[in-house]
């Protein structure tokens, strides 16, 4: 079996002292190829060069995986029907993809079960054109995602995000978000779009989704006020966000949505841009193997 193996050197902090013991326990097994990740971006760019390849091994966060799956279902190289399926070895910060899918974190055994395990078919979020395995974040978390300091991050990974949203939350000022899916139309001031229940760890936020399903979950958060948000905060930790009257749940496929003001989205735990956007599932678009 030929594999490509692409490393995110400084996911999670612990990647760069991990590429010497994956490829050792790699090349026993397949042909390898490693590429390492320098800039943003270089990860797409190495899965097109790896689309002819029998399996992609995804070593980073959940950043780096989100590039690969847009650089091989974006790419022409290689027919739909056979491209590479995608294994992950968790290396990230937060991991979501990977507890998702119930991937091992201890190396050896996310090892094992890239070499060993059932490639299946999971369904993919689509925003303005682009995949993504687990959430759009639009409004309160995309500003967060916005404002972190990437030199916090490598330091103290969740906590950079955690002080961000604090500053975030001290300047509370929502605009409001329209969005149009194909059972209603409905306004909000901030919504996660989600293709797994997982969020931002082991958190719930559409705790109803699943990678699977020919569908995405809308949640949507419509209180203005900052102790709003400290209610949907509290929400989410204790699981009870759902039970709230200001926030509204649905399953979709379409969505489209728009602000007066400026809002901001991450998508996979990145930084994507401003609304508007058009949101949509493809169903069983990415083989991966877990």
């Amino acid at each position: 079996m030929e594999a490509g193996l692409v490393v995110n050197p400084v996911a999670g902090g612990r990647a760069f002292r991990s590429i010497d013991r994956l490829e050792e326990l790699l090349m026993k097994e397949v042909a390898l190829k490693t590429l390492v990740t320098r800039n943003r971006g270089d990860a797409e760019s190495f899965a097109r060069e790896l689309a002819g390849r029998d399996t992609i091994i995804v070593a980073g966060g959940d950043g780096t995986i989100n590039e690969v799956i847009n650089g091989l279902l974006l790419s022409d190289n290689t027919e739909a029907s056979n491209k590479p399926s995608l294994a992950i070895i968790p290396l990230g910060t937060a991991n979501v993809l990977a507890n998702e899918l119930s991937i091992p974190e201890r190396i050896e055994d996310a090892v094992h079960l890239a070499l060993t395990g059932v490639a299946r078919k999971i369904s993919l979020g689509r925003i303005n054109g682009r995949y993504f395995s687990l959430m759009a974040g639009i409004g309160f978390d995309g500003e967060t995602v916005l404002g972190v300091n990437r030199s916090i991050k490598r330091l103290s990974g969740k906590g950079a995000y955690i002080l961000s949203g604090i500053m975030n939350l001290l300047r509370y000022n929502p605009s409001i978000i329209n969005i149009k899916t194909e059972r209603t139309n409905i306004s909000g001031t901030n919504a996660v779009i989600g293709n797994t229940h997982f969020y931002a760890g082991r958190f719930h936020v559409t705790s109803k989704a699943s990678i699977t399903e020919p569908s995405l979950d809308l949640c949507l958060f419509m209180g203005k006020r900052r102790k709003d948000m400290l209610k949907y905060v509290f929400g989410v930790i204790t699981e009870r966000h759902l039970m709230y009257k200001d926030v509204y749940y649905e399953k979709c496929s379409h969505l489209e949505i728009s602000s007066v003001g400026t809002v901001h989205i991450q998508v996979d735990g990145d930084y994507f841009g401003t609304l508007p956007v058009k949101i949509d599932v493809v169903h069983d678009a990415l083989n991966i193997i877990y």
